[in-house]
């Protein structure tokens, strides 16, 4: 009896820690409701009261004694609006929050960044706008704001995150000045395409120069050196003045000098054209005989080449014609040269084939392919040519080549072997990239030529740009049927001709098996004539007979620890092949869930992220 009694109080205890926190989960419970009720979602949301938080919520993580919600995954949901102020702010132990690729809109509640126990918080490719959060948890490891469209400066809240490994702001409108950021943990940092200003501080010239770029006014290393013009032209003098009154005189002057120089450059291009055709020269090694076509100066004069807005590029198609060139490779759209320019400049020439389009048709989806938006995952087209007989692109050079040199390319020196984070970044910026595509013209365009060799990477750091997109409306019938076995045609293109957003994805989930498994879309299967066997197929094919370990690449396998992440990555490739198209997820979703892998891979980042994904 006596010891029953010395147990007696324990067991109250344990009942009213027990009944605690049943309450807190009950409060997180009722806040995720009212969120949810506040703002407009899709039909993936199932929450409910009648069902248990923790193990039947979407999205809803609980810490591991199941009495509070410790993360939030919410990526490409459809949720729409103004998040909530006093909803989401009130999950007081919540580590990770993620609202990525939805359509949130307006300012962002002030009580939703500031959680204390927040660690990361991914918000990135929502319509957010207003000024940065200025009160931010000091537990902030992650922090993602990227793809909106936020303004003002970057705030001091952002100099308090001694815990920061990765700060993502670009794609916003931001101004100003960037702080002395002077963050030890700091490893991934992205400022560019805002509109930042001045001198890049010395703690952050490490970085870089792709965390930099699209920011006019901005220099210092890693970008160009400030120049003195700037200060210069600040605030001008009564010297200034009195130049610039004094130099107006001479600029009509300059002018004509100006025209003069230009008008006898002409003739002598002329004439060196018409010598070097003569003479086989330079003209012998340019663009595969393009001159028979073209090489009159009466068609080059109804048939310039049209650049776009923003190109820095000064040259003619009489100089086009004149570059010596190579051959990069031949695809089912045409083929690929480099042309090298008299001055040096090294540009990219696709001469397209079998193009069923007239004019008209052709220059408006030229504007289309050429209207999109710059983004650092996007090959931008430079400029175009149309004749009867010659359809150019121009694009700028990529002097590292594709992917599929990369995947595929001989074994020996110079082979460049791809490891697990640079196929998750590699992954992740294509994705983007497509997104970015299918955001455009209304929603309508379509890339329809997916694959590891229209994939190249631009810096050292392996930045993937997607290329080749938006051709197939041009081209003829017969030239994709002819193509329709390239391996990564979605089953609704190989039996219909039909392309949609969603053929899309499913040639992106072959991409994503390329870089899981580092074999070619199209194999071959031993024993069976050497008859060739699709990589999804062949996936999961693999999966059903619960051998997943023999999926992966070799070069993975060899690398510790990344077990669980391999095989997330093998989900999301396998939902992007499913046969049925409205069974894919959208583009959008593919970014979040990649961008969650990557959250997850990233180090330091908290455990939690990395166990429960």
């Amino acid at each position: 009896m006596e010891k029953l009694s010395l147990w007696i109080p324990l067991l109250i205890l344990l009942h009213c820690l027990r009944a605690s926190a049943i309450g807190n989960l009950n409060s997180d419970a009722q806040f995720l409701l009212e969120f949810a009720a506040s703002i407009p979602h899709g039909p993936k949301l199932n929450w409910s009261a009648q069902v248990p938080v923790c193990s039947s919520w979407v999205g809803v993580t609980c810490t591991p004694d199941g009495g509070r919600v410790q993360s939030l995954r919410l990526p490409g949901i459809g949720l729409s609006g103004q998040i909530p102020a006093d909803t989401l702010g009130e999950l007081d132990v919540l580590e990770i929050l993620s609202l990525q690729s939805n359509h949130l809109a307006l300012e962002l509640p002030s009580d939703v960044p500031s959680i204390p126990s927040l660690s990361s918080l991914f918000l990135q490719r929502n319509e957010l706008s207003g000024a940065l959060p200025s009160s931010l948890s000091s537990n902030l490891t992650f922090l993602d704001l990227s793809c909106n469209s936020f303004t003002g400066e970057i705030p001091p809240a952002v100099l308090n995150l001694t815990q920061l490994t990765a700060l993502y702001l670009e794609n916003n409108s931001l101004s100003g000045l960037i702080p002395q950021l002077r963050l030890p943990k700091l490893k991934h940092l992205n400022l560019s395409y805002n509109n930042l200003t001045g001198s890049i501080p010395e703690s952050l010239q490490s970085f870089p120069v792709e965390s930099f770029l699209g920011n006019p006014f901005l220099c210092g290393t890693p970008l160009p050196q400030c120049s003195a013009k700037r200060s210069f032209w600040k605030t001008p003098s009564t010297g200034i003045i009195i130049i610039v009154a004094g130099g107006g005189s001479c600029l009509l002057l300059a002018l004509v000098m100006a025209a003069l120089i230009c008008i006898s450059r002409r003739k002598s291009r002329k004439r060196s054209s018409s010598t070097s055709k003569g003479n086989g020269g330079a003209a012998g090694r340019s663009i595969d005989k393009l001159e028979e076509y073209s090489s009159s100066v009466q068609e080059a004069e109804k048939n310039k080449l049209v650049f776009f807005e923003g190109c820095s590029y000064n040259f003619d198609l009489e100089d086009l014609l004149r570059a010596s060139a190579e051959v990069l490779g031949k695809g089912s759209h045409g083929t690929t040269y480099k042309a090298v320019l008299e001055d040096g400049v090294a540009v990219v020439v696709k001469r397209l084939k079998e193009v069923a389009a007239g004019k008209r048709e052709f220059e408006q989806q030229m504007e289309i392919i050429g209207s999109i938006g710059k983004h650092p995952n996007v090959v931008q087209l430079r400029s175009y040519y149309y004749s009867k007989d010659e359809k150019l692109l121009v694009f700028d050079y990529a002097p590292l080549g594709n992917l599929s040199t990369f995947l595929h390319g001989r074994d020996g020196a110079g082979r460049t072997v791809l490891d697990w984070r640079a196929r998750v970044e590699i992954s992740l910026g294509v994705a983007r990239g497509i997104a970015h595509i299918h955001a455009q013209a209304g929603g309508r365009l379509i890339h329809g030529n997916i694959k590891s060799s229209n994939v190249l990477l631009i810096t050292q750091e392996l930045n993937p740009c997607v290329s080749e997109f938006g051709f197939a409306p041009l081209l003829s019938p017969s030239m994709t049927a002819r193509s329709r076995a390239a391996g990564y045609r979605a089953p609704e293109v190989v039996e219909h001709r039909r392309s949609t957003q969603k053929s899309d994805v499913y040639s992106l989930g072959v991409l994503l098996l390329e870089l899981l498994t580092g074999k070619a879309p199209l194999g071959r299967s031993p024993g069976r004539d050497d008859a060739a066997v699709d990589l999804p197929r062949w996936v999961q094919s693999v999966v059903r007979e619960e051998w997943t370990a023999e999926v992966f690449d070799a070069e993975l396998v060899k690398c510790p620890g990344i077990e669980d992440d391999l095989v997330r990555m093998l989900q999301i490739a396998m939902q992007c092949v499913a046969r049925n198209a409205s069974q894919r997820p959208e583009m959008e979703g593919v970014v979040g869930m990649l961008e969650d892998l990557k959250g997850s891979d990233s180090e330091p980042l908290p455990s939690s992220e990395k166990s429960q994904g």
